[in-house]
């Protein structure tokens, strides 16, 4: 074993301590940037129900007059409509489509649930997604409900 000579072993003693410091100082940084923060925030928890309504807006740019609609290349779609399309797909497809697309389900996820495989989990999602498209291009101006 090779021992240090003496200004060798000040050297790192030197360096040890400094690397302490810095990091010592780097943690009151942080303690006191948080700390300010901490007086600058609020919870939501803390906020009056006027502030909190302050804090978001309702996006109605694709709303219709009465809220239930929106347009699509010139066609209205109408949530019964949007509905009724649903309604013509089987089962299985409905059950694919409902999972991927409103519960954010991934295909293997699908797959699992349903015990089918992954491709079959595709397959039915686009399928499905073409049969929808064609169903609502077909009977948008149809319904005006």
């Amino acid at each position: 074993m090779i021992v240090p000579n003496r200004t060798e072993w000040q050297v790192r003693c030197a360096f040890n301590a400094f690397c302490k410091r810095v990091l010592k100082n780097e943690a009151i940084n942080i303690y006191n940037e948080r700390q300010q923060r901490l007086t600058k925030e609020m919870t939501f928890s803390d906020l009056t129900p006027q502030e909190a309504n302050q804090l978001y807006i309702l996006d109605k740019q694709y709303e219709g007059e009465d809220g239930e609609c929106f347009q699509v290349a010139g066609k209205k779609i109408t949530l019964k409509l949007l509905a009724e399309a649903m309604r013509t797909l089987p089962k299985e497809k409905r059950k694919t489509v409902l999972l991927y697309y409103f519960f954010d389900k991934s295909d293997v996820e699908i797959a699992e649930l349903l015990e089918i495989p992954r491709s079959t989990v595709q397959y039915r999602r686009t399928s499905s997604f073409k049969r929808l498209k064609r169903f609502l291009e077909e009977h948008a101006d149809d319904w005006d409900d």
